[in-house]
């Protein structure tokens, strides 16, 4: 029986507090809410729920003529709303065509006191709905939960009580995700209908045979039911009877409370819809679970928080329920309908075991049931579960059902879950950013866990690094390895070294000791940090990386203060700072030279199809000013990087752009097996110095080319000429390459075209991802030893191989574009944004990164695009604020709780100014002995960054079956190792949750999804191979909105708003015909019109009078002079700003054919290769939890 509730344990006292800026650290003993609650879990209970056979995804758009409304669960005639909704909602996800329009989002709720507008279950949520309140009724002790009973009842009758706050089981505090505020995402069913009867009908039908499907069960799963399924039309079988089954309650009509009890305080955290009333729990002897509704009005416009899946309401002492199905459904494979276990309910355990159909209980409320004893069999409520007529377990749309149908019973069509009440990304970005958006991120404390990426906030670096340069997987480190086994939790980091910082943050500050460089610990070679221990009066220092002690240089001692810190600690960065600079010495450079200022080279494909799309006359004539923003350090005037140009179809022409010349000199190469540079002086200039000549030679490029018919193209050669360049000049640098086609001519790296899209998805595609030859890996580690970076922009009509020719760009450290089917008047825009944006971005040069850690921990495995000659250095040639490192850090000793554990990552690089420099980042964690902890301080949004590039890692060796059996037995096993650790007992029906992972199934189905991973041939083989180089290198706050793209209604934009407008979950339920809608993933842009959307909007943005006349071929807004135009032309470009890469704007009219595209990136959805929505992977997640747990 479904229900979603969240309960947490007390706030503990220095855990993050909004007053006190993040205050101490969480004790580290054992005291009371420390280890002694359970941390936040959810139930997600009842994911048994199966919609009606169906085929497909609804069309939007009024119903069909003549099509017959549905009534509602309480016989009103309620529109369009789908007959197998829970009430007023939106359709059923894939449902037959015949639903018609989904409904819009209302944000009207009743007045207190007034009856609710409807008894239906739920909606979509208000596109409005932002988090919920801080002053919400408290919640139980951290669990969250989807399923089971509403109240638990004891075994034994008892008086009515009011439960004491304090006893365990009741409502206390939540610890909120991320140590946030207390009660945030407090859910409770209260007084929720599913199918109650209307008001004023007098009392409910009597006959069995027209009943509504049953709500959500909790049972287990039927026999031989697979998970997720491909098929939406299984047939009904006849299994096992449930387990569990719903009840409901007719909702009051105002508040009630029981004698004795207080009026509601607050608002509750209403679950879907106008039809909550607050109801307190049923009586109950002894202490109660943990699963009591939480009282209040509604919140006005609020959004439900993952609410209560398929949850029927709780019934009033007192009040008439009538048509209850009393349970009398055992624990799963127990009881038979009917036939209750007397003396099997246990608290927490979701079992009432002794209620039997017909028989009354006196004194005992059972959960969701009206007055104890009233509840009859025979006495059905449309839509009501009955005895026997369950579908136990799992349940998903397309699966085989058991369902036991008692004889003179019509078969019940089946209900499908409401996604509104699984857990939201788009929820829990709005709750980090109202608990903890806006304020300082001070680190000063031990292992405390960051806001989320989507949250600005401000970072005070006091000792461990800002979250922009390093997130981890977890906070708090489990203390030996068996821990980490049993929940198959990854211990990964994600670093970005050269993160781009808000305008409000410092850069690293840079330190300098002078010609004897760094102090470092003699044994580790750790550079000196805030995390050493000096001892001996400060004459030496203890490293707490390998706890050596090693003495301090003369020149560096200071003395110590009472509390045994250096007293000039916080006037030196290295001993107050996470994150700072060293100035490095000639002992860190090669040759022990000091480097010069890198080198930036252009090399440009002139063949007839460069020239034909217009590309080299484009970048030609950008190229003038984009040279004017090449990067220099802070406070420089003018950039001291060099550039140079050469151009290339069969053979390679080098350019001289020596100051002194009047016209630049080409020099042509036509030798290009034995490639040389034919000049030295004169190749790479100063851009001040030689600015006439460079301009000259960009206009003279497009004319000189114009009337070429060359159309074979190299590659391997075009590399080799800048690596020599860069080489012969003794300077790191970066290659320009922009390319066209398959590179077929006569040269080294000649490529034959292999392309055969039926493999992908099959076990032979890794044949195809891989590089058809080892020339470009080989020729991108010798541009690694030299320090020269390539970036690739590919402007392909055809295969081009990225597999094989890109890796060259991600063996470098570099970045690969491709722009397909290029043309300049509609590709122009996106391609010099990209290039301009590389070329400004922060990087550094010649990079060796180096991950160290404390005793008992170290670094194993290495994702990301770079080079490694060995197992410990990660060579780059050049790495920039987009790119990260993702690392997996395991065991190798037992770690103790008391000592913590440390991670230092350094990183040696040569700067813009051509400065050899030390970025070192610190970060401390705590160490458990609990999995508890361990679970309450997770990212979920860096354990997907660190699963997803494994699992892209793996494609090559691996095959497509594997990765997904992998990602989902591991996503599986992590939450039952949760169910089994740290959650109170309770129901198998139930789907419980970790607080901070109740994501992890949402998330692991849409890596499933994606495209870099899914194999589907609906991308060609050169974009599947793109974007599995591009997730290698992505960041957290890319993968995040990548894998869970964001979904953004614009019909009801406020153009003075400062902020963004709450986006909405991927679902196509969400898009309503009058609507607009802005979705992008970080790679693609899409705007959704509806061909209902007002015609103001419509004049007002594109100038037409209706949707059907807008130029879905333009990829531009209009410049209207008006603010609803300029508030849409702000937002798009706010959000292009926030991505690595500038997104073309695609226009998709609704019922257009580009809408099945636009559709692959709601992920909620079914996928077209018969993909597994998020229902039903939510469902099949359960049914492997509970074969897990059996």
């Amino acid at each position: 029986m479904s229900q979603y509730m969240n309960q947490g344990p007390p706030q503990q006292q220095g855990g993050y507090n909004q007053q006190q800026n993040y205050g101490a650290p969480p004790p580290q003993g054992r005291g009371p809410g420390q280890y002694g609650a359970q941390p936040t879990n959810n139930y997600y209970g009842g994911v048994n729920t199966q919609p009606p056979p169906t085929t497909g995804p609804p069309p939007m758009g009024p119903p069909a003529q003549g099509a017959k409304q549905p009534m509602g669960a309480f016989g009103e005639g309620r529109g369009n709303y789908p007959q197998q909704g829970y009430g007023p909602g939106v359709p059923a996800m894939n449902g037959p065509s015949s639903q018609g329009v989904p409904p819009t989002s209302s944000n009207q709720q009743p007045a207190y006191g007034q009856p609710p507008q409807n008894n239906g279950y739920g909606g979509p949520p208000p596109a409005s709905s932002g988090a919920p309140p801080l002053g919400g009724p408290p919640t139980g002790p951290g669990q969250t939960g989807y399923g089971g009973q509403q109240n638990r009842v004891p075994a034994q009758p008892g008086p009515q009580t009011q439960p004491p706050a304090s006893q365990a089981g009741y409502y206390q505090p939540q610890q909120q995700q991320y140590g946030s505020a207390p009660g945030q995402l407090s859910n409770q069913m209260a007084g929720m209908n599913l199918s109650g009867p209307q008001r004023g009908m007098g009392p409910p039908p009597t006959s069995m045979a027209h009943s509504q499907p049953p709500p959500s069960m909790a049972g287990p799963p039927g026999p031989g039911m697979p998970g997720p399924p491909s098929s939406m039309n299984a047939p009904q079988h006849r299994g096992m009877p449930p387990s569990s089954m719903p009840a409901s309650s007719a909702p009051p009509a105002m508040y009630q409370t029981q004698s004795g009890a207080p009026p509601p305080t607050g608002p509750p955290y209403s679950v879907s819809g106008p039809t909550m009333g607050y109801q307190q729990p049923g009586p109950a002897s002894g202490p109660m679970p943990p699963m009591s509704p939480a009282g209040g009005p509604l919140r006005p416009g609020g959004a439900p928080p993952y609410g209560n899946v398929g949850q029927p309401g709780m019934g009033q002492p007192g009040m008439r329920q009538s048509g209850m199905a009393p349970p009398g459904m055992g624990q799963p494979g127990m009881a038979q309908p009917g036939m209750g276990q007397p003396g099997m309910g246990q608290p927490g355990m979701g079992q009432p075991g002794m209620g039997q159909p017909g028989m009354a209980q006196p004194g005992m409320a059972q959960p969701g049931m009206g007055q104890p004893g009233m509840a009859q069999p025979g006495m059905g409520q449309p839509g009501m579960a009955q005895p026997g007529m369950g579908q136990p377990g799992m349940a998903q749309p397309g699966m085989a059902q058991p369902g036991m149908a008692q004889p003179g019973m019509g078969q019940p069509q089946q209900k499908r879950l409401d996604p509104d009440q699984m857990p939201s990304v788009i929820q829990v970005i709005e709750d980090d950013k109202k608990n903890r958006g806006n304020q300082q991120f001070i680190t000063n404390v031990r292992g405390l866990v960051p806001p989320l990426v989507t949250t600005e906030f401000q970072v005070i670096d006091q000792g461990n690094c800002s979250p922009r340069f390093m997130r981890s997987t977890m906070y708090n480190i489990p203390c030996t390895q068996d821990m980490i086994k049993q929940s198959q939790a990854p211990i990964g980091l994600v670093i970005s070294p050269f993160a781009k910082l808000p305008d409000n943050e410092p850069p690293p500050p840079i330190v300098d000791h002078g010609p004897n460089g760094p102090v470092r610990c003699n044994r580790c070679k750790a550079y000196m940090c805030s995390f050493m221990q000096f001892v001996d009066g400060g004459r030496r220092f203890s490293c707490a990386f390998c706890t050596c002690i090693t003495e301090v240089p003369p020149e560096y001692f200071q003395p110590l203060d009472h509390n045994s810190r250096r007293v000039d600690a916080y006037e030196r960065a290295e001993l107050s700072r996470g994150t700072f600079e060293y100035l490095a010495t000639a002992d860190y450079c090669k040759n022990n030279t000091l480097p010069k200022p890198p080198a930036f080279i252009f090399m440009i494909d002139v063949t007839y199809q460069s020239i034909k799309t217009g590309m080299v006359h484009l970048l030609c004539k950008e190229l003038h000013s984009l040279l004017e923003k090449l990067p220099c350090e802070h406070g420089m005037k003018e950039s001291v990087i060099r550039v140079g140009f050469v151009t290339y179809d069969s053979s390679l022409h080098f350019y001289n752009l020596n100051s002194a010349l009047a016209q630049p000199q080409m020099l042509v190469v036509s030798d290009v097996h034995d490639v040389f540079l034919p000049l030295l002086d004169g190749f790479l200039v100063n851009l001040s110095e030689s600015k006439a000549v460079i301009e000259s030679l960009l206009e003279q490029i497009p004319q000189m080319f114009a009337e070429t018919r060359e159309t074979e193209t190299m590659l391997g050669p075009v590399v080799q000429a800048g690596l020599e360049a860069i080489k012969s000049s003794d300077r790191v640098g970066k290659l320009f390459v922009f390319h066209a086609s398959l590179p077929i001519a006569d040269a080294p790296g000649k490529l034959k075209n292999r392309d055969d899209r039926k493999l992908l998805g099959t076990e032979k595609e890794k044949t195809l991802l891989s590089p058809q030859t080892n020339f470009y890996t080989k020729l991108g580690q010798d541009c690694v030893a030299a320090g020269c970076s390539v970036d690739l922009f590919l402007f392909p009509n055809s295969y081009v191989d990225v597999a094989t020719i890109g890796q060259v760009s991600s063996q470098t450290g570099g970045q690969c574009y491709k722009y397909n089917y290029f043309q300049a008047a509609n590709d122009g825009e996106r391609f010099i944004q990209d290039l301009t944006n590389n070329i400004q971005r922060p990087i550094g040069f010649d990079a060796v990164l180096r991950v160290r850690t404390s005793t008992g921990i170290r670094p194993t495995d290495f994702f990301g695009n770079f080079y490694m000659a060995n197992t410990t250095d990660v060579e780059l040639a050049a790495i920039d604020s987009d790119k990260a490192i993702t690392v997996e850090i395991k065991h190798d000793d037992k770690l103790s709780e008391d000592a913590g554990a440390f991670v230092q990552v350094a990183v040696l690089y040569t700067s813009v100014s051509g400065q050899r420099r030390l970025r070192v980042i610190n970060q401390s964690y705590n160490c458990c002995q609990q999995m508890a902890d361990m679970y309450r301080n997770c990212e979920m949004d860096a354990i997907i960054n660190f699963l997803s590039k494994q699992a892209v890692n793996s494609v090559l060796t691996s095959n497509p079956k594997a990765i997904r059996e992998g990602l989902t037995n591991r996503c599986a096993a992590t939450l039952a190792c949760y169910r089994r650790n740290c959650a109170t007992p309770s129901s198998q029906g139930q789907l419980i949750l970790p607080e901070c992972m109740k994501l992890l199934p949402l998330y692991i189905n849409c890596v499933l999804k994606s495209d870099a991973l899914s194999g589907s041939t609906d991308i060609t083989t050169d974009d599947r191979s793109w974007l599995m180089d591009t997730v290698r290198s992505m960041d957290v706050a890319s993968t995040a909105v990548y894998f869970y793209p964001r979904l953004t209604p614009l019909h009801d934009l406020n153009p003075n708003s400062p902020s963004l407008p709450t986006a909405l979950r991927c679902s196509v339920e969400r898009l309503r015909d009058n609507g607009v809608y802005l979705l992008e993933n970080g790679n693609v842009m899409f705007l959704w019109i509806g061909l209902h959307v007002s015609n103001d909007w419509v004049q007002d943005v594109f100038g037409v009078h209706s949707p059907a006349q807008i130029d879905i071929d333009s990829s531009k807004l209009l410049h209207m002079d008006n603010p609803t135009s300029q508030g849409v032309r702000n937002l798009v470009e706010r959000v292009r700003k926030t991505r690595p890469r500038y997104m073309k704007l695609t226009f998709v009219r609704q019922r257009d054919t580009l809408e099945a595209w636009f559709r692959h990136f709601l992920v909620e959805d079914k996928g077209s290769n018969a993909s597994a929505s998020y229902v039903d992977f939510l469902v099949h997640m359960h049914k492997e939890i509970r074969n897990l747990l059996n």
